[in-house]
């Protein structure tokens, strides 16, 4: 059963599924991250369940290690987000510490989703840290992961982790307000307001996949994620950083992924909350 068929519904929801990129809390961008928070924690008041799927423990740790620019090599890729992951997670602690909120951190590799054992092993995880009211901040664990066994971009790892745990919802930030129908910065682009499960987006110009110097992922990967999700019946809004309030609140910004409502019901799922 799918219970947020649109995205004014988000504003009941159970569970909810947030993720954010490199770009968006890292560099100049660092003090996004309280901005961000105040919106999680005000969902959290509301009495939803919260995941933050965030990125940025490569992007942070590189002033650390004087690099100028994301490392090509594997090995530094791992130093890097060793050293980032720890100030990452410092950050947010310390951002959600004025809403008495505790984060949990949950790093994944796409071997412990493929594999049954671990992929109970962590959904019982987060599903406790959830039942305990803790905030799960999840990121694939950079230090042990190969190029062959990546996820690729964590708007596919927030897919994952949305269908892992049942969520309702699923809210991917971007550095633009929603998706267009070819690059924004070109002639005759235009916003998608929505899209429906059986829409063909074949003619639809996305972008590069490679966005910034400090991430991976753009609209491409969105899309694909999103279509992953919908497909599973999960509604995803993929939208700016800069509007996680709004977007929390059921809105009318981004762009909604409608639910496949004939998708089998995910694990965990339950009608969302009346407010």
């Amino acid at each position: 059963m799918v219970s947020v068929r649109e995205r004014a519904d988000l504003l009941g929801a159970r569970r909810v599924v947030v993720k954010v990129g490199s770009s968006s809390i890292s560099g100049e961008n660092a003090h996004k991250i309280e901005p961000i928070v105040e919106a999680l924690a005000a969902a959290h008041a509301r009495g939803t369940e919260v995941v933050l799927v965030s990125s940025g423990a490569i992007a942070t740790g590189m002033p650390y290690l004087d690099l100028d620019e994301r490392p090509s090599d594997l090995a530094t890729q791992q130093a890097a987000a060793a050293v980032g992951q720890n100030v990452l997670i410092y950050r947010y602690q310390a951002a959600l510490r004025p809403f008495a909120i505790v984060a949990g951190q949950v790093l994944l590799t796409a071997g412990d989703l493929e594999n049954p054992t671990h992929r109970s092993n962590a959904r019982r995880a987060m599903e406790r840290l959830l039942g305990l009211r803790i905030l799960p901040i999840v990121n694939e664990n950079d230090t042990v992961a190969t190029h062959e066994i990546r996820f690729g971009d964590n708007d596919r790892l927030a897919a994952l982790v949305a269908q892992l745990i049942g969520a309702d919802a699923l809210v991917l930030l971007s550095d633009i307000a929603s998706l267009y129908t070819r690059p924004p910065s070109e002639p005759g682009a235009r916003p998608i307001d929505r899209v429906a499960p059986d829409d063909d987006l074949s003619d639809y110009e996305f972008g590069s996949v490679v966005v910034n110097s400090v991430g991976t992922g753009g609209a491409a990967t969105k899309a694909s994620a999103a279509r992953l999700a919908s497909a599973a019946g999960i509604g995803v809004l993929v939208t700016s950083a800069d509007l996680v309030a709004e977007a929390l609140e059921g809105a009318a910004v981004g762009t909604w992924f409608a639910p496949d409502p004939d998708a089998p019901p995910s694990l965990g799922t339950t009608p969302a909350r009346t407010s």
